[in-house]
Parts: C-alpha cells; sequence; structure tokens
C-alpha cells in the first residue's frame, strides 16, 4: 500500500519571481524501495517543489503525439514548431551524443544488450541534464531575492509521469523525437515506460497535484478479471527514478513516543523514539522560464544507533525488527480519501510529514544566503512576513501543535507570541462536509504518540473555550459544539476544529461548498469570526489538460483566438464570437471524432469489446462512493436497457457509457458498486438485440494517464452527486475544457460552471440544495418512489433478483438493502428527473450541429476554471502577496 504527505511551496516576489512551490511530500513502498543506488532501501518521499506563476500548471503539458511514416503537412508542422519547440540540427546532434554517453557511462550498457528501459533511463537523464544548470540558478536567485515562501501542505499528490513534462516545459520535445527516431527508437514507446507518479486517491490528491504538478505513486487499486477490485503493490520505483538527487546533509530527526517533563528551565520531550527523515530532490521545470523548482521528499530512516545493545547481545532478529517498524512510515499508506480511518501508522504519517517539513521551514527561514548554514535570522517573530503554510484539508493539521512546540519549547517564546507567529502563518482549506471523511484523533493515542502536542492542544483548547465563553455566557451547548475536544465513550480531538482556530483563513474549494460551511458544519466559528471564512473555487491547468492531452483542440482554439488563451485562460470567451461559424464547429466535431476513434481502438485493444465510434461517449470517472451517486447511472442503464429490449426497432442513440475510479480498500458498498457496474457489462455487452446501440465498460486502474486519454474523447460527463455533498470537482472541469456536456446536478462547481457556460447549455437536473434540506426534514422514503415508478421498480426487481448475477442470486442483496432502506444520498428522489433529462442529452446528441454550439459555450465558459485564477487568488487573499510572471534569466545569458 502507499502514503504521501506532501508539502509545496509558492514563492512570491514583486521584485522579480513569481513564486516558489516548496513540497514535501511523503510517499511509503510496502516491499520496500529498490533503486539504482540501492536495491533493499524503503524511500517515503514528503516532497518539495518551487514553480514559477505563469507555469503554475504547465509542468505536465502532454501532447499526443505519434510519429506518423508519411511527411508531415505545413500546417503539422507549423504545429510542431509552435507548441514543440523547433528541432534544431545541434540540438538534435547534442542529444543523440549524450543519449548514447548516458547509456555508455551511466547504464553501463551498449546498443547489443540495453533494453527499452535502459533507452527510457538514458533519455530521461539526457533531458535532466538540460535542468542543472537552470536548477542551480533558480536556487541562487531565491536566496538572493529572499521572497515571502508559502508551503502547501497535503497528505497527497497525484500527478502523472515527468519526462514528457520536462521536455515540454524546456522546449525540447520536438528535438527529443527527432534525435530518438534518428537513433531506430520510438519515442511514445519510451515515454509509456514511465511509470505514472501520483501519490493520492481522488480530487482532493488530484487539486493538490494541479498546484504541485509532480508526485509519486507506489500502489494502484487495480480491477482484477473476477469482477472485483483487489489491490496490488505497484512498486514504481523499482528500477530506480533518474530524477531524484539525496540530500543526506539536510536529515532530520522527528521523535515519537516519550514523555513531557516541566522544569524551571522550560518543557522538555523526554525519552522519544527518534526516526531520521532523509530528503531526496527532484527537479521540477517551469514553462519555458529558466526556473527549476526542487520537489523534497522525505524518506523514513531508522537511527543508526537503533537498539544497538539488542543486536549486541544476539537480538539480531529483535533489532532487524525494530528497525523496520521505524521505517514503515514510509511503507505503508490507508488510501482512503473520504473515509477517516483513525490508526496510529497513518498518524505518525502526518506528524512525520509536519516535523520535518517545518523543521526545514526554519531551518531556511533563518538562513538568507545561498548555501549558508549559518543562522542569520533568530527573531521568528517575523516567520509570518517570510512564510506562508496552507494545510490542504486536516490531515497536516498537526502542523499547528508543532509549530507551537518549536516556537514555545525550542525558541522561548511566550505563548501569547507564538499563537499570533502560528496564526497568522497558517491557513486551512476544507475538502469535505462527510462527516466520516472528518479526522478525530483519540486522546489515548495522541497521549501516547504525541504527549507534548497533546499538551499543546488542550492549552489552545483551553483559551478559545475561555473566548467564547466570554462572547456567549452560560452558553454551555456552544462551548460543547465549538471545542476541540469532543467527550463521549472515547475522548477524541476535532481536528477541523484545530486547524480554524490556529489558521487566520478557513476556505472551501466552490462557492456552494463554501456556503454550506458557513451554514452549517462551521456555522458557530462563522458566527464568530465571518471575515476568517472565503472561497477559493478550484481550478484546473490548460497546459495539462487541454495542450498537453487535446492538442488538435488546442489548435483549433488558437488558430480563432490566438495561443495568449494558454496563459490566460480567460480569453476563450472570444469564441462566443464564432459559436455560429461552420468551420469551427467542423473542426471541433472533427477533433472529437479523431480522439474517439483513438481512444476506441484503445479500448477494443485492452478491453476486448468492439466500440461504435459514432456512439456518444457517456462517462463517469470518479472514485467511488455513494455520494458520487455511480448506482443512479446504473439505474439508468439498465433503463436504457430495457427499453431497448422492449423497443429493439426504435431509432436508439447509441451510447457506449464507462465508468471508472477505485473505491477504498475497506468500503464494502463501494467495492460492491464496481461488481455491480460490471456485471451490468457482462450482460449488456453480450446482448445480441442490442449490439452496438449500448455497451458497458468499466474502466480498470483509473489514473491520470487513462483520464488523459480518455476526457478528450468524451461526449458526455456524468456529475451527478447528490446537491450539497460534492465539495467542487475538478473533472468536471476537465470535460467542460475538451468538449463535452455536463449532465449533473446543482452542486459544487457544477453551480459556477452553469453561471459561466449558461444554464441552458448543461443538463441541470434534480434535486437543489434546499430541496434536500427540506427533504431531510420531511423524511425520504425510498419505497414510495420504488412502488410509484414501474421501470425503477423493474430495474431494482432485476438486481435484487439475480439478472445480472445468475451464478449468485442474492450477490448484490446489500445494495438493494441500502437503496431501498437506508440510502443516505436520496438516489431514487431524483431518478426520474435523471431519466427526463437523459432522454433531452439522447435527442440533442441527433443534431450534431446543435451540440457543437453547445459545446463551444461550454469551452468559452471555461476561463474562471484556471488553477492561475486559483492560485492568484489564494495570493492575494490568503497568503498576502501579488503575483508576477516575470522570468529569470537563463544560467548562460550574458545579462545575469
Amino acid at each position: 500500500m502507499c502514503s504521501t504527505v506532501c508539502m509545496c511551496v509558492y514563492i512570491y516576489n514583486s521584485a522579480g519571481l513569481a513564486y516558489q512551490l516548496w513540497c514535501p511530500h511523503f510517499d511509503e513502498t510496502e516491499g520496500g524501495r529498490k533503486d539504482t543506488q540501492c536495491d533493499t532501501r524503503s524511500h517515503l518521499p514528503p516532497s518539495s517543489v518551487d514553480i514559477c506563476l505563469s507555469d503554475l500548471q504547465s509542468h505536465n503539458r502532454k501532447y499526443a503525439f505519434t510519429k506518423m511514416p508519411k511527411p508531415l503537412t505545413d500546417q503539422d508542422k507549423r504545429k510542431q514548431i509552435s507548441v514543440r519547440g523547433l528541432a534544431g540540427v545541434e540540438n538534435v546532434s547534442d542529444l543523440k551524443t549524450n543519449f548514447n554517453r548516458h547509456l555508455h557511462f551511466t547504464l553501463v550498457k551498449d546498443r547489443n544488450v540495453a533494453t527499452k528501459r535502459d533507452y527510457y533511463f538514458a533519455l530521461a537523464n539526457t533531458v535532466r541534464d538540460h535542468l542543472v544548470g537552470r536548477w542551480i540558478r533558480t536556487q541562487q536567485h531565491y536566496y538572493e531575492k529572499d521572497p515571502k515562501r508559502v508551503y502547501y501542505l497535503s497528505l497527497e499528490f497525484y500527478m502523472g509521469r515527468t519526462l514528457q513534462n520536462t521536455m515540454v516545459n524546456l522546449a525540447l520535445e520536438n528535438a527529443c523525437d527527432e534525435a530518438t527516431y534518428q537513433l531506430g527508437l520510438d519515442m511514445e514507446e519510451l515515454q509509456d515506460i514511465e511509470e505514472d507518479a501520483g501519490l493520492g486517491n481522488g480530487g482532493l490528491g488530484r487539486l493538490a497535484g494541479e498546484f504541485l504538478l509532480l508526485g509519486s505513486l507506489l500502489v494502484y487499486l487495480l480491477y482484477n478479471h473476477d469482477n472485483r477490485q483487489v489491490e496490488e503493490a505497484d512498486d514504481w520505483l523499482r528500477y530506480g527514478n533518474p530524477w531524484e538527487k539525496a540530500r543526506p546533509e539536510y536529515m532530520r530527526p522527528v521523535h515519537f513516543y516519550g514523555r513531557v517533563e516541566h522544569t524551571p528551565e522550560g518543557v522538555k520531550w523526554v525519552d522519544t523514539q527518534v526516526v531520521l527523515a532523509l530528503p531526496y530532490d527532484t527537479p521540477v521545470p517551469g514553462y519555458r522560464n529558466n526556473v527549476v523548482n526542487t520537489m523534497r521528499l522525505w524518506s523514513a530512516k531508522a537511527p543508526c544507533d537503533f537498539n544497538l545493545k539488542d543486536f549486541n547481545v544476539g537480538g539480531y532478529i529483535q533489532a532487524v525488527l525494530d528497525r523496520n517498524l521505524a521505517e514503515n512510515i514510509s511503507r505503508v499508506l490507508y488510501p482512503n480519501d473520504n473515509f477517516f480511518e483513525g490508526k496510529e501508522l497513518r498518524l505518525k504519517q502526518e506528524y512525520f510529514v509536519v516535523a520535518a517539513t517545518l523543521q526545514d521551514i526554519v531551518r531556511r527561514f533563518k538562513s538568507s544566503k545561498f548555501g549558508s548554514t549559518e543562522v542569520v535570522r533568530v527573531d521568528l517573530s517575523t516567520l509570518p512576513d517570510k512564510v506562508a503554510i496552507q494545510l490542504n484539508d486536516t490531515h497536516p493539521a498537526m502542523a499547528i501543535p508543532e509549530l507551537m512546540r518549536i516556537l514555545l519549547d525550542t525558541e522561548h517564546q511566550k505563548w501569547e507570541k507564538a499563537w499570533d507567529i502560528c496564526t497568522r502563518t497558517c491557513a486551512y482549506t476544507n475538502h469535505t462536509v462527510l462527516p466520516e471523511a472528518l479526522e478525530r484523533w483519540p486522546t489515548d493515542l495522541l497521549q501516547n504518540l504525541l504527549p507534548r502536542h497533546l499538551e499543546i492542544i488542550y492549552e489552545i483548547n483551553r483559551r478559545h473555550l475561555e473566548s467564547i465563553a466570554k462572547l456567549y455566557p452560560g452558553d454551555h451547548d456552544r462551548l460543547r459544539r465549538m471545542s476541540l475536544v469532543e467527550e463521549g465513550d472515547q475522548k477524541k480531538i476535532n481536528m477541523a476544529h484545530l486547524c480554524i482556530v490556529g489558521s487566520h483563513a478557513v476556505n472551501g474549494v466552490a462557492r456552494i461548498h463554501s456556503d454550506i460551511l458557513k451554514a452549517t458544519l462551521f456555522k458557530d466559528f462563522y458566527e464568530v469570526d465571518p471575515h476568517k471564512f472565503q472561497n477559493k473555487t478550484n481550478g484546473i491547468t490548460p497546459r495539462r489538460w487541454l495542450v498537453m492531452c487535446n492538442p488538435g483542440l488546442a489548435e483549433v482554439i488558437a488558430e480563432r483566438i490566438g495561443e495568449d488563451y494558454i496563459r490566460d485562460l480567460d480569453q476563450l470567451k472570444k469564441l462566443l464570437a464564432f459559436v455560429d461559424d461552420d468551420s469551427l464547429i467542423h473542426d471541433i466535431a472533427k477533433v472529437k471524432q479523431e480522439n474517439k476513434l483513438k481512444f476506441s481502438a484503445y479500448l477494443e485493444e485492452h478491453y476486448k469489446v468492439k466500440i461504435n465510434p459514432n456512439s456518444m461517449f457517456d462517462v463517469q470517472v470518479k472514485r467511488i462512493h455513494e455520494y458520487k451517486r455511480q448506482l443512479l447511472n446504473c439505474l439508468h442503464i439498465i433503463t436504457l436497457y430495457n427499453r431497448i429490449q422492449k423497443e429493439p426497432n426504435k431509432n436508439w442513440t447509441p451510447r457506449t457509457i464507462m465508468i471508472g475510479g477505485k473505491a477504498a480498500p475497506g468500503y464494502h458498498t463501494a467495492k460492491l458498486i464496481i461488481r455491480l457496474i460490471t456485471a451490468i457489462g457482462e450482460i449488456v455487452n453480450h446482448d445480441t438485440v442490442v449490439g452496438d446501440r449500448l455497451k458497458v465498460i468499466f474502466l480498470e486502474n483509473y489514473k491520470v494517464t487513462l483520464a488523459e486519454k480518455i476526457i478528450p474523447a468524451s461526449d458526455l460527463s456524468e456529475q451527478i452527486s447528490t446537491a450539497g455533498t460534492e465539495a467542487s470537482g475538478t473533472g468536471n472541469m476537465k470535460f467542460m475544457l475538451n468538449g463535452a456536456l455536463t449532465i449533473g446536478t446543482m452542486d459544487g462547481a457544477n453551480v459556477e460552471m452553469a453561471e459561466e457556460a449558461g444554464e441552458e447549455n448543461l443538463f441541470i437536473f434534480g434535486m437543489r440544495v434546499d430541496d434536500v434540506d427540506a427533504m431531510d426534514k420531511s423524511g425520504y422514503d425510498a419505497m414510495d418512489y420504488y412502488n410509484r415508478i414501474p421501470e425503477l421498480k423493474q430495474a431494482m426487481d432485476q438486481i435484487a433478483g439475480g439478472f445480472f448475477s445468475p451464478d449468485q442470486h442474492d450477490l448484490f442483496k446489500d445494495i438493494v438493502n441500502m437503496l431501498l432502506h437506508h440510502d443516505r444520498f436520496k438516489v431514487f428522489a431524483d431518478y426520474e428527473a435523471y431519466i427526463k433529462c437523459q432522454e433531452k442529452v439522447s435527442a440533442l446528441y441527433k443534431n450534431p450541429k446543435e451540440w457543437t454550439k453547445m459545446v463551444i459555450h461550454n469551452i468559452a465558459g471555461c476561463g474562471k476554471f484556471s488553477s492561475d485564477r486559483t492560485i492568484s487568488q489564494y495570493a492575494r487573499e490568503i497568503w498576502g502577496m501579488e503575483p508576477s510572471l516575470e522570468r529569470i534569466p537563463a544560467p548562460d545569458d550574458p545579462r545575469q
């Protein structure tokens, strides 16, 4: 299994550089890390990255480029020059020379024995050579300018591959492609050898990936041949990582367990168990701006003297077991993002990255010269002027008591001063309103693992409640609701409350989500300090999610409005002037069809299902969870299947319905939903009456690389969560930008998408938040819908009666029971509206011109959903900085 805890940093400087992204990002391998330097070292990495604002999202641009044997047209050549960089003769020659040099000297191979993986490593090292000078120069620039740094702390970073991202950002892709061609190799094959790097689960990790643009992956959740999801460890580092550099000189100790002593000299945390945090640095280039930032990954290591006494007296086995136990922090992840599992190892992971990162923050704050190890600043009162810490959900919440511990016990600040520094430095982003996803750590676990931090949390709570009692004298129920400590059978610390109290700003990730937080979940806190609460609607990078994965569409847009929209997505509004332009309508439809043909071939190869490329590609890809309502999609599939069976001669709109995603390993219902989807597919796909008018495919092992294939090929995007449950979503934005129409509820960012594109240009259905609230009060009776709607009853009876599971008739009894008797997300309440809305979708799809006009309206309305806008708002409204787009000089620039 895998885990990650990550932190990234943006740096803003009005004098020059936009920002630095500094990210410790924590990843673990169950079976131990293997790489080119050591076959047995396990690798944890938390990470650190610096990224320039203008290209915050452009690190992972990827082009769906395939070498064609026929000569390129003039237009194709112009495309390659504009988006890929000109392949100069000198560049190609140098790349070939360096490729062969790395193959010989780095990998110690020749062409007679080298494998494709060797060629990938040779190419990766060749490209990496172009980073080094810029990497060093960038770090020098940061130390010279000493800008404010923003540390984005996240447990997850869910990213794709590095090689192509780096080539694109350095304008080397075309030259590398030509060099590999002349060497008799295929660039696309070499790129496919690289594993997906993305340590995370769903939207939270993907959002962090949008901000960071780099991550690591140890485990994929795989869909197996017996129609079940099974989890398999994927040691993506077993062949080594050509991008990283170990930095043992910056190793830091992290303490666990022990006891607290209160002495006249101060508080001491003693008799602790120490685990060392070893950093690994990875270069991350900005988009053609000469900026190469650093992603710092932390690996857990046992100290050299770990239980040496046991080892010396013959306790060899115990000594090795104890060492492995210490290093387990970097081996196992609990990959649940919408389900809290309060395990000690998870808390260790969260604290490990926080403790290592904060030590690094303080060290960097105290030094101001490049390469200096001397302490320059000794007064930490100016820390908030140079450091901002953004907590991505509650997973890194221990940063608040850890920063207080450093300020109180190490820096000997008074409580009032330390608390002022802490609250002005930290800010908190909430990502969920689901109760089961909110972290609540048992106090007995904290007392055992982090006793000093529990003391600090208790003192934070005491002072917090004193201030609330003064504002609301005698309101004991309010004190109970707002306390950091939840009383009960097991006393727990509410980590969301800790984040709110310890931060100067709290934000949701879509306007409706932020409003729900203020009205319900954090209502008491909002009433006390309304100015603390903000909204920052999520965004996506157009470099990765349009230019990289859908270059055909990117070029069609550029031909009409120019290429500046890549950096300023608001310019897409200019497309509205062309909404009735037949040539644009034709070109967009043509690009979509080409993408569908390409993805159809992929599906037929990997899923052995014959796909009708003229069918509507109806796609729902996201975490498998009850609130995302994949079950509502299933009921529509069954209803459509039954209708085709009943009237086989009717002119049906053909559909290929694809559902993809992963379930948390311990989430029984979600795993059963996957089995239901595949079981429906088995029946539908082999039905000769239905034929190619309806196909159902469950997309295995859904990840970033697969998303880059499917999103450009999709016609319809399913965003059908119960209103008020989805925080924002970013997949909805990616589909919209790539020319898919949305069928969805008024939930998350769908609300703002409808505002930007016009609600008439989305297929909106179902209950609104107020309707859901009213139903919660009046009561939801699923049986009423079941008995009243014949098609719904038929579909449920088929599921319950074993129609889709002939070998085990009661296989889906738990799903049936949940839907009929205890469905929190009210699937049946939206069933009729959903089916009617799908009928409108089918009718419009038969009119390609009107469909494509609606697509243009959607693409034109995407400007708001650029992560450039999101980060700029964070910078100005939370971090107190002004973004800059200025480049830094190249290493060989004589003007520097």
